[in-house]
């Protein structure tokens, strides 16, 4: 296990699907990117991570959940925070071709923190 210096706590907004799989993975990991979706998007605060998931995850899927996880530092510095739309809307934008390194990068377990319906 890192300690605590050498990892980024970061959450996820994700719908029932992309949560199932998640479960399948011993929750361990995130679920390859659809054709659709070029690009992984952890963000930086549970507050946006909560806004995704109540305001746009609920209405397309009747639930949202949030996610939080750790990864290495030494990973997630390779990447830009990228501003999403306004200042409080802050994320890292992973290729899709560069999710399995993400996950190997995941320190310990992904949790769900919050669930919306």
């Amino acid at each position: 296990m890192c300690p605590a210096e050498d990892t980024l706590t970061l959450w996820r907004p994700v719908g029932p699907k992309e949560l199932e799989l998640i479960r399948q993975s011993g929750m361990r990991a995130f679920p390859p990117r659809l054709p659709d979706q070029p690009i992984f998007y952890p963000v930086l605060t549970e507050e946006y991570a909560i806004k995704i998931a109540r305001d746009w995850n609920v209405p397309a899927s009747g639930s949202g959940f949030v996610t939080r996880f750790k990864v290495k530092r030494s990973f997630i510095e390779k990447y830009d925070v990228q501003e999403a739309g306004g200042r409080s809307h802050l994320e890292y934008w992973i290729p899709a071709e560069d999710l399995n390194a993400f996950n190997a990068a995941i320190v310990g377990m992904i949790e769900v923190v919050r669930s919306f319906r």
